[in-house]
């Protein structure tokens, strides 16, 4: 993922100036205490510095849970701005979906504050924080001095669901085997009957697959679609409904098992390219980008299942 965003950033004019405003964060009422932060659906770049993942806004009785921070502590900054004009109730808790830096360095924006995450996305945000901090860096052109990579305070194993109440909001912290990454971790209200995804969900966006198991992948969303949840925030692109879910998860089955198959024929992942039907994923933003490494990452997962 971080060699995706560095050759885009090749491709973007060398010139720095003076940082462009960020772009407005697109505030959707999903009810009373639940408000979905959706950023640009774009790739980072120096004209939006690096604010375009989607965040949540959970209101509690005593203060907000803030789900996903944005990619430098100016984002975070951002999101909390936006946050101010929804409630006058302090962010207490940060919720990290995982270690991808435009989910998580903008959490150096924050002070005493509680940062939840899977133990793996901790460990994750650890070893590759700084990496991450280089890769926007490198795509808008320009140094964040005060973004540093601040790892959870409170973590949860793989493979849970895990009940909480946190300024009385009723959380299941789900934790699925490694998907999008080693480190994913969902939100789910039941209450609220509202699923925060981050990018084990996309919409409208060709997912990557570069740091992700994609047969757990497809599992995870099979027991999102059995969740049945009313609302989804993903992590990038507008809400979405269980059918979509289902959508997304259809064509990532036929997917790899269109690899898997031309992998059993003896096929390299290029010949096996041209034996897919790829007319559904063409509509995706993103797709020429992304699909070429996709079906490689499929096909090398393929080999590794089929040693």
């Amino acid at each position: 993922m971080q060699r995706f965003f560095l050759f885009l950033a090749g491709l973007l004019l060398t010139t720095a100036t003076v940082a462009a405003p960020l772009p407005d964060v697109e505030v959707v009422k999903i009810d009373e205490r639940v408000y979905a932060l959706l950023g640009p659906l774009e790739l980072p770049n120096k004209y939006n510095q690096g604010y375009t993942v989607n965040s949540t806004a959970i209101i509690g009785d005593h203060g907000v849970i803030l789900v996903d921070t944005g990619f430098t502590d100016e984002v975070g900054a951002h999101l909390a701005r936006a946050v101010a004009k929804i409630t006058s109730k302090p962010i207490t808790h940060i919720i990290n979906t995982h270690h991808h830096g435009d989910h998580m360095l903008g959490n150096s924006a924050f002070k005493n504050v509680e940062i939840i995450s899977s133990e793996a996305c901790k460990e994750l945000v650890e070893k590759t924080g700084y990496e991450w901090l280089e890769t926007v860096q490198n795509a808008t052109r320009r140094k964040f001095p005060n973004t540093t990579p601040v790892p959870a305070t409170l973590t949860f194993k793989a493979d849970t669901r895990s009940e909480r109440t946190i300024n009385g909001v009723k959380l299941v912290l789900w934790v699925p085997k490694g998907s999008h990454t080693p480190g994913d971790m969902m939100v789910y209200l039941p209450d609220d009957n509202v699923l925060v995804s981050g990018d084990i969900l996309v919409h409208n966006i060709t997912p990557n697959f570069h740091d992700g198991k994609i047969k757990n992948w497809i599992s995870t969303l099979e027991q999102i679609v059995a969740l049945n949840p009313k609302t989804i925030v993903p992590g990038h692109g507008p809400l979405m409904t269980s059918a979509q879910a289902a959508a997304m998860k259809d064509r990532m089955a036929v997917l790899y098992a269109g690899v898997e198959a031309g992998y059993k024929k003896g096929l390299s992942d290029a010949e096996i390219r041209k034996t897919l039907d790829l007319s559904e994923w063409e509509k995706l933003h993103y797709f020429d980008d992304l699909m070429g490494g996709d079906i490689n990452s499929a096909y090398l997962e393929v080999e590794a299942e089929n040693f």
